[in-house]
C-alpha cells in the first residue's frame, strides 16, 4: 500500500510503499476514502523538517533538553547515533480520515466490513490506504453525511473540546484568535451554542468566510475594528471567552486576550502560540487560564487508546471517540458547515505535490483533503491482505560439546506441559531440566519435585541471562508467546514454543524481527502432527506427488467447558487462532507448501468454521472446524486425494492409502495401534534436542512456521471481511 512519509532529517516527502497494516485484535482495518490535511498542525512540522539542524534545535526546546540529558547519560558518540538515526528515518503524516471498514479485529462487534468510519491518532489515522485503528479512535459515520465531511472528524472533534474547556452559556461573547481550520471549526461550534462571536486574523479572506459562517464581526488583530465589535456586543466589560486558535512564535494573541477579556474572563489555549503572559494584566483581571489538551479525555492515555478501555459515561462525559460521534452527529444536521472550509481536493497520488504547493504559499487554504483511489465506490469492502514477513537468513549455531547435556528451561508448568511435554523430556537421555519459571512459586515448586528440575523460580530474567540453558520451552497462556519468544531468541536461547507462536500479524512481525536483530533462528512451535509415527508412515506410503491434491479434514473439536480460558477472546484470541495452526500445519505437510490464500465462513448462531486453503500448485485443502458434533465421533478425520490415490487418516489410530488398481496393488492399512493416539509430541521433543545438540537445521523451517501461523490469523480477517484472504509475501 501507499503512504505519506517524511524523513525529518533531510525534509524530504514522498508516497512510500510500506507493509498493509496488521488487523490486531481491539480494532479495525481501515480502507482510506478521504483524508484531511492539517494546515496548521501538519505544516508546521513540515516546516520544521526542512530546517537547518540549528533551526530545529531552536523550535524544538524541549527536545534539545532530552538530547542533553542522553549526552550526560551515554555520551556524546551514543547520543549522536541516536539522535541521527531517529531524525534520518521516515516518519508518517496524518490524523483525521474516514473511510470504510475492511477487516474487523477479535473483540470488535459495534462495527462490520463495509461500514463507514471517522478515524482519528496520529499513530493510526494517517495519510495511508489502509490504517490501523483501534476501538476508541474511530466511530461510525451517521447516515446521511459524506465521506468527504466526515473526514474533518478529528480536527473537530479538538475545536469541540476547546469549547467544552470554554464552558460557553447563551447569550456570552467570545473572541476566537486565528481563524484557520480550527478557528473557523470553534466559531462555528460557539455560535451553535448561542454564543456571539468576534474572529480576530489577519487574512481578509479567512474573516469574510467566518462571518459569512456566523460570526457577527471579524478583522485583524491589530485593528480597532475587533475591539470596537467586543465593546459594542459586550457594553464594554470585555468577552466572556477567548479562544488562542492561532500559532506562530508572536505573543500577540495572550496580550490581546488580556486586553479585551472581561474581569475573570476565561481563556483558552487550543493551537500551539507563544505564551508568555503579562504577569500584570492576567494577575489584575484574575484571568482563568486553561488548555485543551488534543481531541478529549482519554488522548495519550495508552490504556483508553490502545488497549480499548473506555471511561464511565458517569465520571467522565465527553471522552476522545464520544466527541467524535458528537462532531459528526452536528454536521449531520447541519450545526456545523465544513463544505466552505474546503479549500482544495487533491488525488492522494499527488500528495507530495499538494504538501509542496502548500508549503510555498502557492495554495491558500483552510482545509485540504486527499481523495484516495475508489472513494466513489467506499462503501464496498476490498478483499483483505495478510502479509506473511520476510524470514531472516541468520547463521546457525554451533554443535554442542559430545557428551554434554543439553540443558532445558521450562517457562510455564501448566497442563499441556506437564502431561504431554515433560513425561517425554524427562526420561530422555542426554537431557538436563535446569530450571523451571512460573508466576506463582508453588506451581514452580510443584513441578520442579514431579519431573527434577535443578530450580524452581519466578525470575525469567534470571533463566534468560543464564548461559548454562541452551533451550528454552514458552508453555505458557496464548497472549505471551510471541512476547517471551521475542526475548529468549534475544537472549540467544533455542526457543520451543507451543502453538500459536502469535496472536496477531505485528507480534508474529516482532518475533521474526528478533530472528533478524539476533541472528538467531533457533525456534520451533509445537505442531506436532507432521511427527505423527502413523501418518508419517501413511505419508510415504502414499508417494511422490505429481498432480494437484485435494484434502479434506474434519475436526470436532467439541464445546468448551464454562470458564475454559480458551473463551477469553479478548486477550487470549480466539479458539481457532489458538488451536488452528495444528491443523494448518498438517495440511500444509501433506502438500509440501505453503498456503497462498485463505478463505472462511461461519455458520450463523455457533463457532463452527468452514475454511479453504489454496496452494502454489492449484491444491486445496477444505478444513472443518466444528465445535457442534457428537461428542463420540473421533476428533480428527483427514482424507487426501490425489494421482488416483487416496489417504485416510482416522484420529490417529488407523491410516490407510487406496491406489489405482493399474498400480497393481489396492490399498496399504495400518494396524491399530495397541496404546494411546500418538499425535507426535515425542517424535518432534526428540527432532527438537537433536537439532540443539548438534547444532542443525529446525525441525520445521522457520518460512513454514511463519506461513502456517499467518495463515491462521487470516482465518479472522477471512471472517471479517467476507472474502479470501491473499497470504502476500508467501513462497
Amino acid at each position: 500500500m501507499k503512504q505519506v512519509v517524511q524523513n525529518y532529517k533531510s525534509g524530504e516527502l514522498s508516497v512510500l510503499d510500506v507493509p498493509v497494516p496488521a488487523c490486531k485484535p481491539g480494532g479495525v482495518l481501515v480502507r482510506t476514502a478521504f483524508s484531511l490535511i492539517s494546515t496548521g498542525t501538519e505544516l508546521m512540522k513540515v516546516s520544521e523538517a526542512g530546517m537547518s539542524m540549528l533551526g530545529k534545535a531552536r523550535s524544538r526546546p524541549d527536545q534539545v533538553a532530552k538530547v542533553m540529558q542522553s549526552v550526560a547519560v551515554n555520551g556524546v558518540p551514543a547520543t549522536y547515533r541516536k539522535v541521527m538515526g531517529k531524525l534520518d528515518s521516515y516518519t508518517p503524516l496524518g490524523y483525521s480520515l474516514c473511510g470504510v471498514v475492511e477487516q474487523v479485529g477479535a473483540g470488535v462487534d459495534d462495527v462490520k466490513a463495509g461500514d463507514l468510519v471517522a478515524c482519528a491518532g496520529n499513530e493510526h489515522a494517517l495519510h495511508a490506504e489502509l490504517n490501523w485503528v483501534p476501538r476508541n479512535l474511530y466511530t461510525p459515520v451517521p447516515d446521511g453525511l459524506v465521506p468527504r465531511h466526515a473526514a474533518f472528524g478529528t480536527v473537530g472533534s479538538i475545536a469541540l473540546q476547546g469549547v467544552r474547556q470554554g464552558e460557553p452559556q447563551l447569550g456570552e461573547v467570545a473572541l476566537v484568535i486565528g481563524l484557520g481550520l480550527i478557528g473557523q471549526l470553534v466559531a462555528q461550534l460557539l455560535t451553535a451554542a448561542g454564543v456571539r462571536v468576534v474572529g480576530a486574523d489577519p487574512d481578509p479572506v479567512r474573516c469574510a468566510l467566518a462571518e459569512r459562517l456566523g460570526a457577527v464581526a471579524c478583522g485583524d488583530p491589530g485593528s480597532a475594528a475587533v475591539e470596537t465589535a467586543v465593546a459594542e456586543l459586550t457594553d464594554g466589560h470585555g468577552v466572556d471567552q477567548v479562544y488562542l486558535a492561532a500559532g506562530g512564535g508572536s505573543n500577540q494573541p495572550v496580550e490581546l486576550a488580556a486586553r479585551l477579556s472581561r474581569d475573570r474572563g476565561r481563556v483558552i489555549d487550543i493551537g500551539k502560540c507563544r505564551l508568555d503572559l503579562p504577569w500584570n494584566a492576567y494577575y489584575e483581571k484574575e484571568l482563568d487560564v486553561r488548555f485543551s489538551r488534543s481531541y478529549g479525555p482519554g488522548r495519550y492515555d495508552p490504556a483508553y487508546e490502545l488497549e480499548g478501555r473506555d471511561y464511565p459515561i458517569g465520571y467522565v462525559r465527553w471522552t476522545e471517540r464520544r466527541n467524535l460521534a458528537c462532531f459528526l452527529d452536528l454536521a449531520a444536521r447541519g450545526r456545523v458547515d465544513v463544505e466552505p472550509l474546503i479549500s482544495h481536493l487533491a488525488d492522494f497520488d499527488d500528495a507530495v505535490e499538494t504538501y509542496r504547493r502548500l508549503k510555498d504559499g502557492e495554495l491558500k487554504a483552510v482545509a485540504v483533503l486527499f481523495r484516495y483511489p475508489g472513494a466513489a465506490a467506499e462503501q464496498q469492502a476490498p478483499a483483505p491482505v495478510v502479509a506473511v514477513p520476510a524470514v531472516p537468513r541468520p547463521t546457525r549455531t554451533a554443535a554442542r560439546p559430545s557428551g554434554s547435556p543439553v540443558r532445558l528451561a521450562f517457562v510455564g508448568a501448566g497442563n499441556y506441559a506437564t502431561s504431554m511435554l515433560l513425561p517425554h523430556l524427562a526420561r530422555r537421555e542426554g537431557v538436563a531440566l535446569s530450571a523451571v519459571v512460573t508466576t506463582t512459586a508453588l506451581s514452580a515448586a510443584n513441578a520442579q519435585r514431579t519431573f527434577g528440575f535443578a530450580r524452581s523460580t519466578t525470575d525469567l530474567d534470571a533463566v534468560l541471562g543464564d548461559d548454562a540453558v541452551d533451550a528454552v520451552f514458552v508453555v505458557t497462556r496464548h497472549s505471551s508467546h510471541a512476547e517471551l519468544t521475542r526475548r529468549a531468541l534475544l537472549a540467544g536461547k533455542a526457543v520451543f514454543v507451543e502453538k500459536p507462536l502469535a496472536l496477531t500479524e505485528e507480534e508474529l512481525a516482532g518475533v521474526l524481527a528478533a530472528v533478524a536483530e539476533s541472528g538467531n533462528d533457533r525456534l520451533q512451535v509445537g505442531f506436532n502432527r507432521r511427527f505423527a509415527p502413523l501418518l508419517r508412515e501413511a505419508r510415504s506410503r502414499f508417494g511422490v506427488r505429481t498432480g494437484p491434491a485435494s484434502l479434506r479434514y474434519l475436526v470436532n473439536a467439541g464445546r468448551l467447558q464454562h470458564g475454559s480460558w480458551y473463551l477469553r477472546q479478548g486477550t487470549e484470541g480466539s479458539r481457532f487462532a489458538g488451536e488452528g495452526g495444528h491443523f494448518i500445519d498438517t495440511a500444509s505437510w501433506l502438500l509440501d507448501a505453503d498456503p497462498v490464500s485463505v478463505y472462511a465462513v461461519a455458520p450463523a448462531g455457533n463457532d463452527d468454521l468452514q475454511i479453504v486453503l489454496r496452494y502454489p500448485d492449484g491444491s486445496t485443502a477444505t478444513l472443518s472446524y466444528v465445535t457442534t458434533g457428537a461428542p463420540g465421533f473421533p476428533k480428527e478425520t483427514l482424507d487426501l486425494v490425489a494421482d488416483g490415490k487416496v489417504l485416510k487418516l482416522d484420529d490417529f489410530v488407523r491410516a490407510s492409502v487406496y491406489f489405482d488398481s493399474t498400480a497393481g496393488r489396492k490399498r496399504w492399512v495400518s494396524s491399530r495401534l495397541p496404546t494411546a493416539r500418538d499425535k507426535g509430541q515425542s517424535a518432534e521433543l526428540a527432532a527438537f534436542v537433536r537439532a540443539v545438540r548438534t547444532g542443525g537445521p529446525m525441525p520445521v523451517p522457520l518460512e513454514s512456521l511463519a506461513a502456517t501461523t499467518a495463515a491462521t490469523l487470516a482465518v479472522q480477517a477471512g471472517l471479517a471481511g467476507g472474502a479470501p484472504v491473499t497470504l502476500a509475501g508467501t513462497r
